[in-house]
């Protein structure tokens, strides 16, 4: 059977440069739609290849947003889109990602990481919609008329605002997202129980749904980078934002977390907002214990790898978690996942992936607690 690759579904990214030869499968990553910025998105199937040893040869990995990203990467891979695993035989040579593997059945799927899909983004909605206490808010509408949606919990007067997927690609965020959700959801769970008493969670799952249809790694359809775009968004390039800080301007902001995932970096970390100008002590403070809860909470968490204080400079305030815990004085943080393994804590088969994801959205829990209470000790 002749080998195809396709790519024309929900994010998905690829160009196929020949495929005529199973052995030099020459592929191209693709810009993100509206953008010759960023690229490092791929997810595509293939097909008729049944037991033929293929080898593929990303042409212009090093070309890529993230080249370091390659090094010490494996690709994902699944045969029904549910179970992914990594595949072994990857290589990084400073320009060409070469990814070798014979398929065990006619289709298989490749990506860059576990892909979240827009029919789960809804389904996921339908099941928040319909629980007691919860309600589904449309926020407004992306570039290409998305709904910008955002799920809400509980009635306490404290809000805690939760947005995933500022950069489309990072799909690990949407997983993280859905953890969450089921554990606040979870009605015999004591912890949710005590967040939703003391606060309202704001939660969007995906602030960037046109980036995630299209296979963006970075972008928004205009090809705009969402997380430079905080200081001042407007309705020709970031309609996505304005419809955010138009939520949050209306309930106030007490807690923000914005979920992220980093190609580069193989753990899971935050990078908090000690250095904005404004942050004081006592925030600096309660962000100090937050990130002690989560290392408490998850073993997947650690504070030793992360970002320098001076990696983001004159952009700092047109970043989500800087300009949230400047305009709103609160602690706001950037939580970043792996889109390789977690070196402290590997997992040969699936590296980091969605139900890993999940859990540390569920862990998550427990900090927002701990700091909801010290925010009000009665």
């Amino acid at each position: 059977m002749t080998v195809c690759i396709s790519s024309n579904f929900d994010s998905g990214s690829i160009d196929v440069v020949d495929a005529s030869d199973p052995g030099n499968v020459r592929l191209r990553i693709r810009d993100d739609h509206g953008s010759n910025e960023f690229r490092q998105w791929f997810h595509f199937r293939i097909s008729g290849a049944a037991g033929q040893p293929l080898t593929l040869r990303f042409e212009n990995a090093g070309q890529c947003s993230y080249p370091d990203g390659w090094r010490g990467y494996r690709a994902v891979a699944s045969y029904n889109r549910t179970d992914w695993f990594r595949l072994d035989d990857c290589d990084y040579d400073g320009d060409v990602l070469t990814v070798s593997l014979t398929p065990k059945h006619d289709a298989i799927w490749l990506a860059y990481f576990e892909p979240y899909s827009q029919e789960r983004h809804l389904s996921v909605l339908g099941r928040a919609a319909t629980a007691d206490g919860t309600r589904v808010a449309r926020l407004g509408a992306s570039l290409q008329g998305r709904d910008i949606d955002v799920i809400e919990l509980g009635g306490g007067p404290r809000q805690v605002w939760v947005v995933a997927r500022q950069h489309p690609g990072e799909s690990m965020a949407e997983w993280f997202a859905e953890g969450m959700l089921d554990r606040l959801l979870d009605e015999a769970d004591p912890v949710a129980r005590e967040i939703r008493r003391r606060a309202t969670v704001h939660l969007v799952p995906n602030i960037n749904p046109d980036g995630a249809w299209l296979g963006n790694l970075r972008s928004n359809a205009a090809g705009v980078n969402l997380n430079r775009e905080w200081h001042a968004p407007t309705v020709s390039r970031s309609p996505e934002i304005l419809a955010v800080q138009g939520g949050m301007a209306q309930s106030g902001v007490d807690l923000f977390l914005d979920i992220h995932g980093d190609e580069t970096l193989p753990y899971v970390f935050i990078d908090g907002s000690h250095m904005v100008p404004g942050y004081g002590g006592t925030n600096t403070a309660l962000q100090a214990q937050f990130l002690n809860d989560l290392a408490a909470a998850s073993p997947d968490f650690q504070q030793r790898h992360g970002y320098t204080d001076d990696r983001f400079q004159d952009e700092l305030l047109t970043l989500g978690s800087k300009w949230v815990a400047h305009r709103f004085s609160c602690v706001s943080l950037t939580l970043e996942m792996p889109f390789k393994d977690n070196d402290n804590a590997p997992d040969a088969r699936v590296g980091w992936n969605g139900a890993r994801s999940k859990r540390l959205g569920s862990a998550m829990l427990l900090p927002v607690l701990a700091h909801l209470r010290r925010l009000d000790p009665m």
